[in-house]
């Protein structure tokens, strides 16, 4: 099984080598090859995505992928900023639907920001679209109208058979779960997220089984920090789903503990914490590696078939969260602070 691994800048580096640690501990015929992607691309290839870089993922079966980003590249033209790299590689590969579950580990309840009581036993899963949307759609860019005054243009668009798919992932994953789906929009003002609900309210009928509720996105912001239980799976478009899933990880007590999956069509994937780069800590050996670690379990689970070793890997993580460690972004006083390192060894000795 060839898995692509692509670090990229900050502390992207850290957190995939413990990843890699918990993969090679579990003895599969795994071929791992690295390659340089966003800052790192650019400054191997004067692109944040280089040729390279993209044939590698094009052949593997599964990729790792680490972090981009940093005010280093701040400044660079906008098509060479880390961060296009990891979107021509969403959109060069297909991969349109974004997994990101929410989960509340029960000795991290009381790292969330909020009560408790509101988040203990929390089991969300977001599904973002990943392709479409203002991310994508054109027109796009700043211009100087006749006035002299600078003008910002971003479209939002979505094709009928764009939100059909996203839509059906949604329902297959909803089946597999409480049979709940939430779908989020701005149905009220936006003519594109009209077309997404009356699209999602069409897929329904093939998903009788599925109990199907809509919200506004604001409404959604609000109930996640509310009453964020009353939620299952929620499926949203590509803006909505960024804000929201980022908003959603909080609850749990750390962006730090967080994976996730963005899936082509036929089970391939692109597997990533959903933090950023962290440049503020990088080199310092104190980022959490958990959820690079989950989210390599994510990857044996979808795209590597190998749901046992997944299972595994995520019972290790409970095990050593049950055993007091804890990196500095999870800490609380009384437990036994760790570096980035000692994590990954725990969670290998755990397996």
């Amino acid at each position: 099984m060839k898995v692509a691994v692509l670090p990229g800048d900050g502390i992207g580096r850290e957190i995939v080598a413990e990843a890699k640690k918990v993969l090679r501990c579990l003895a599969l015929p795994l071929e791992m090859q690295e390659a340089p992607v966003g800052g790192a691309g650019y400054e191997a290839a004067g692109d944040p995505l280089p040729e390279p870089t993209l044939g590698l993922a094009r052949d593997a079966d599964a990729i790792l992928f680490g972090a981009i980003g940093g005010p280093r590249y701040d400044a660079l033209p906008r098509d060479k900023r880390p961060e296009r790299g990891l979107l021509r590689l969403r959109k060069e590969l297909g991969l349109f639907a974004n997994l990101r579950p929410a989960l509340v580990y029960e000795e991290l309840a009381q790292a969330s920001t909020l009560k408790s009581e509101i988040v203990s036993g929390l089991d969300i899963l977001i599904v973002r679209e990943l392709t479409g949307d203002i991310y994508f759609g054109e027109p796009r860019g700043i211009s100087k109208l006749p006035s002299g005054e600078r003008e910002g243009v971003n479209t939002m668009r979505y094709r009928e058979s764009e939100i059909r798919r996203i839509a059906r992932v949604a329902f297959e994953a909803a089946r597999k779960r409480a049979r709940k789906l939430c779908s989020v929009d701005k149905a009220n003002v936006l003519e594109a997220t009209e077309l997404w609900r009356q699209v999602v309210i069409e897929e329904a009928t093939a998903y009788p089984d599925v109990e199907l509720s809509h919200m506004y996105v604001d409404n959604c912001a609000m109930q996640l920090v509310r009453n964020p239980k009353q939620f299952d799976v929620i499926v949203t478009g590509n803006m909505f789903g960024d804000i929201l899933s980022d908003e959603a990880s909080m609850l749990t007590g750390s962006i730090g503990m967080l994976p996730s999956a963005s899936m082509d069509e036929k089970g391939k994937g692109l597997f990533e914490p959903i933090h950023g780069s962290a440049p503020d800590i990088a080199g310092k050996g104190v980022a959490n590696p958990l959820a690079t670690i989950l989210s390599a379990a994510m990857m044996l689970r979808y795209s590597l078939g190998r749901p046992a070793e997944a299972a595994r890997v995520e019972a290790a993580v409970r095990k050593v969260l049950k055993g007091g460690l804890r990196t500095a972004d999870i800490y609380t006083a009384g437990l036994r602070k760790v570096g980035t390192e000692e994590m990954g060894d725990a969670v290998v000795a755990a397996l």
